[in-house]
């Protein structure tokens, strides 16, 4: 019998007259499989698939499948392998444990603080600076090129200055309005 979502499907496992339909009436639900997870989830209760098997019950292929997995279809048939082939998802950790770890780390703090940081940011700087240094000094003639052009532009630079402080000398001399609380 399937349920669940679109995508994301469980399994019942049941006993059901072959003349019904899928999801329709069923004698007794005797397990489930849940295929969506990692590794997929098979619970068969045991005795009763058993039971129905031994009392004529035809499993789909589906069925049948999975009870090879747990090892009933061995145990039905008298075949070597009743242990099965089912694999069990590792216990999760409790949440309390996880939480607890995460206090410890947080509480835990480096030795040096934030100077090791600062010192390795440095190293960085230097290094980078370093080369910027010797490309200066190789590249001599393209700095005096860059330096003939600075001082044509120097100017134009110049005229900004002398702007600057009449826009401030015009803010001084408008009349400031006053208003009162009365």
């Amino acid at each position: 019998m399937r349920m669940g979502k679109i995508r994301t499907p469980y399994f019942r496992i049941v006993i059901t007259d072959s003349r019904k339909a899928r999801n329709g009436l069923s004698i007794e639900e005797i397990g489930r499989y849940v295929p969506g997870q990692e590794p997929s989830i098979i619970e068969v209760n045991s005795e009763r698939a058993l039971y129905w098997l031994g009392v004529g019950a035809q499993p789909s292929e589906a069925v049948e499948a999975l009870l090879k997995v747990t090892g009933d279809w061995q145990k039905f048939k008298g075949l070597p392998g009743t242990e099965g082939t089912l694999r069990f998802a590792a216990p999760k950790p409790a949440k309390s444990v996880a939480y607890e770890a995460a206090v410890k780390a947080a509480a835990a703090e480096p030795a040096e603080g934030a100077t090791t940081l600062k010192k390795k940011a440095q190293e960085k700087l230097a290094a980078k600076s370093a080369p910027v240094v010797e490309e200066a000094v190789v590249e001599a003639p393209v700095a005096e090129a860059v330096a003939e052009e600075a001082v044509v532009e120097a100017p134009v630079a110049e005229a900004v200055v002398e702007e600057t402080p009449a826009v401030e000398a015009v803010a001084e001399e408008a009349p400031v309005a006053e208003t009162s609380a009365e």
